[in-house]
């Protein structure tokens, strides 16, 4: 299957594709605090523009990776939080590996030494992905909020760059 998409940099214009697959993900209920998607312009700002991708399979986007930054302070500059959401279609496939291998590649070129995520514990999916590419479990936090009305728990995973520090 790795060889049947490509990896490329997220354009603006990639927006309505990326938001479509975000609010997928919305959907299933263990993606996401959110409970919409935001604005293009909020969505944006948030994020890091060097470090967000797509994966495209025959000319269609069918998953994204981005980073925020945790923190505009600087000493926190090479720390950000990822989000990643592959299509329903292509689940299971590869798609979400590659992508992200690729963006851990991209993320150290940029300075990036700690990637971090919180996951809901039933994500397992992601949890494993996460695993897969070298994120260590590193705790949880026990009903940080309330998605529709019900508390959840989320796990914190961390990856650290061999290569920075």
């Amino acid at each position: 299957m790795a060889n049947n998409f490509e990896v490329r940099k997220m354009l603006d214009t990639d927006w309505s594709r990326v938001k479509e697959i975000y609010l997928e993900g919305i959907a299933t209920g263990h993606a996401t605090f959110q409970t919409e998607a935001p604005s293009f312009e909020e969505w944006t700002a948030s994020h890091d523009s060097t470090c967000k991708m797509v994966a495209v399979k025959d000319g269609i986007i069918v998953g994204w990776i981005a980073i925020s930054p945790v923190s505009s302070r600087s000493v926190y500059k090479g720390v950000g939080e990822i989000s990643i959401y592959i299509t329903t279609q292509v689940k299971n496939k590869g798609i979400g590996t590659v992508l992200f291998s690729k963006l851990i590649e991209e993320s150290e070129k940029q300075g990036y030494w700690t990637l971090q995520s919180s996951i809901f514990k039933e994500n397992k999916a992601s949890l494993n992905l996460h695993k897969k590419l070298g994120f260590r479990e590193i705790g949880y936090r026990e009903k940080i909020a309330q998605h529709h009305g019900v508390w959840r728990d989320v796990i914190l995973l961390e990856r650290r760059s061999k290569n920075i520090v």
